[in-house]
């Protein structure tokens, strides 16, 4: 049987706008900068992680934060030209290095070049039905003679008409050209729960008869996953139930809430146990996840849980050193700023979180069971939490200890007579006695225990 690549990636996100220092809004006037080649110096740091996919968004011309689309067929003069996403695409891909980008298609901003031309040519322009809900009956907030739909009612983003054929071809031809010049892997839909399903379903078809492994993963925070997640529509969306728990476990001494979710989404019978969801501790909409943290400490099992449970882990860039950053007021600046590589590296807030998420990721990578294994609660208590992760003859125990101090726990496990297992971290090894087998957990730590 053949394993779509998403099932076996490690994905890196990059905020470019903001990783890349690149100014806050776009004047539309200056020569391109080639910022975007910065991504290069960052390669071999991705290989020693163990990265093997790139999300990287948005970076297509816009006025200010990369949402507001002005221009789907150019990448933003902040980052560079074409000519420079296509080479460090090149050289990505060289690395064995899959990308997905930002596609943002439910608005656009108001420099978006057909909203210009509504601007200045009102019922005359050719582009008045690009737009959902444009009405000349009265003015916009910003005094246009002119109503339209702004998204969430944010009247920067003019919300598009994907009703409109027109609309539609045009955003097709900008992703064929994405995928046949810059040879992208797949895009990550913006508030995919605001797109028209049948926008999806004519997306999808198109995307897979250009590139049959093309991955769709789409922004999605509340709702059943599976009205987006199926064979007409979407390959994966954002898993906010458990990126909400895998913190908030931890700050309120919990794991019954992590493990509630990990039980409803992935055990046996749950709703979502054949859909590889996009799992993740943090992200450029939300507080670094150190930062979320009452006890900083935790952020190592918090690691162990995201690269052991089912689905498709990603690390957020910055994160894997530790960095903070919370939201300020309505300014997301914090949660995405300008990274220099070195300084992050001889310098790291938490010195020993780079390493540990290495270690995981390694260990994922080599363990059939923790990609694809079904999965299984066994033991659970406010601070401490195991579960199983079995795929054919691979059988895995991940246990995690929340606590600051050192724990004792007996679990309760099927294998009769004596078994041995290994701790894949530390090499130590534990045998189960007629069902049961004894385990020390270090202070905000777990193992991962292998049948041998």
């Amino acid at each position: 049987m053949t394993t779509h690549w998403s099932k076996e990636s490690i994905f890196y996100h990059i905020y470019p706008l903001g990783m890349f220092g690149a100014p806050q809004k776009n004047d539309f006037n200056s020569k391109p900068v080639e910022r975007l080649l910065k991504l290069n110096d960052w390669i071999e740091h991705f290989n020693d992680l163990g990265i093997n996919a790139l999300y990287l968004g948005p970076l297509f011309e816009s006025t200010e934060h990369g949402y507001d689309t002005s221009d789907y067929f150019t990448v933003d003069r902040r980052l560079g030209t074409n000519n420079t996403l296509k080479s460090v695409i090149k050289n990505l891909h060289s690395n064995n290095i899959r990308v997905i980008l930002d596609g943002v298609f439910n608005h656009v901003g108001r420099d978006f070049w057909a909203f210009k031309d509504v601007q200045a040519k009102l019922e005359n322009s050719a582009y008045k039905d690009w737009f959902s809900g444009l009405s000349f009956s009265k003015k916009s907030s910003f005094n246009d003679p002119f109503v339209y739909d702004g998204w969430n009612e944010h009247y920067n983003l003019v919300k598009l008409n994907l009703q409109n054929n027109e609309v539609i071809d045009h955003i097709f031809a900008a992703i064929r050209m994405w995928i046949e010049e810059f040879d992208i892997d797949g895009l990550r839909l913006d508030v995919a729960d605001c797109l028209d399903n049948n926008f999806i379903k004519k997306l999808r078809s198109f995307c897979k008869e250009i590139k049959h492994d093309f991955w769709l993963m789409g922004e999605v925070i509340h709702g059943d996953y599976r009205n987006w997640v199926n064979s007409d529509m979407l390959d994966s969306v954002t898993n906010y139930e458990c990126y909400k728990g895998l913190y908030s476990s931890h700050v309120d001494k919990n794991y019954f809430e992590i493990a509630y979710s990990f039980n409803r989404q992935f055990g046996e019978g749950g709703i979502y146990e054949d859909l590889a969801l996009y799992n993740f501790a943090d992200n450029h909409d939300v507080d670094r996840v150190v930062s979320s943290l009452s006890n900083p400490a935790n952020v190592y099992p918090l690691y162990f849980l995201l690269f052991t449970m089912p689905g498709v882990p990603s690390v957020y860039y910055g994160s894997e050193w530790g960095i903070e950053g919370k939201k300020n007021g309505n300014s997301d600046a914090e949660l995405r700023p300008e990274l220099n590589l070195n300084d992050q590296i001889n310098n790291p807030p938490h010195s020993e979180l780079f390493n540990t998420i290495r270690r995981l990721i390694t260990i994922r990578k080599e363990h059939k069971a923790l990609k694809f294994g079904s999965y299984k609660q066994i033991y659970l208590n406010h601070e401490q939490f195991v579960f199983q992760r079995i795929y054919y003859n691979e059988n895995v125990f991940v246990a995690v200890n929340s606590n600051n101090n050192p724990v004792d726990i007996e679990l309760n496990i099927d294998n009769t007579g004596r078994t041995t297992y290994k701790d894949l971290l530390t090499q130590d090894t534990f045998y189960s006695e007629n069902g049961k087998i004894s385990l020390r957990l270090w202070p905000n730590w777990g193992r991962i225990l292998k049948e041998q």
